[in-house]
């Protein structure tokens, strides 16, 4: 008998606990705050590509020093790509057609090897050349006014199979066109 009470009381309690009565007053309204002013524009994080153009000699150690700018956030987690202009080629209708090779690039020269190659921080990227010879001994060709066109992968764009080595595939998958980019001389 003491089982049955028990367990008729414990019904009743979820009964009344789980019963609802009617809907209380509505409560008061709050105070709308004043709208706040616009904030400054955002930076871009969703990535960038940009051209720079320098030549390496004896003065800036043969190498290329380019400083992110501020309209550039780079994390720590992204990943930064160098291509190098390598020639030019024409199109069918006589139109120039850039041709890009991911770094490093190592050529075969008569005084030895020479390899064009770049590291990066999430402020900067430098583009520095190495060889087994004296690099002074390089014709102009080799290092005077070298275009490099550097891309900014965000870490969480880079899942998925993109093929890297195609800067035409990089800048599709960035949603970035050849008018967007900005185009800067490394004095």
């Amino acid at each position: 008998m003491k089982k049955l009470n028990l367990f008729l009381g414990a019904l009743a309690t979820l009964f009344f606990i789980a019963c609802e009565g009617p809907q209380g007053p509505q409560g008061f309204d709050g105070f709308d705050g004043a709208d706040g002013a616009d904030g400054e524009d955002g930076i871009n994080i969703l990535g960038q590509v940009v051209d720079i153009q320098g030549t390496f000699n004896l003065d800036n150690d043969y190498s290329i020093f380019y400083e992110f700018p501020q309209t550039i956030e780079v994390f720590e987690t992204d990943v930064v790509l160098v291509y190098m202009l390598w020639e030019e080629t024409e199109d069918s209708n006589g139109e120039p057609v850039d041709i890009w090779r991911l770094m490093p690039q190592t050529r075969i020269l008569d005084q030895g090897l020479l390899q064009y190659n770049y590291d990066y921080t999430f402020f900067d990227v430098s583009i520095f050349l190495e060889s087994d010879f004296d690099l002074s001994t390089l014709q102009p060709g080799d290092t005077d006014d070298q275009v490099f066109r550097i891309a900014v992968l965000p870490a969480e764009s880079t899942t998925g199979k993109l093929d890297t080595s195609n800067i035409n595939s990089v800048m599709a998958h960035l949603g970035i066109s050849e008018e967007n980019i900005e185009k800067v001389t490394i004095e």
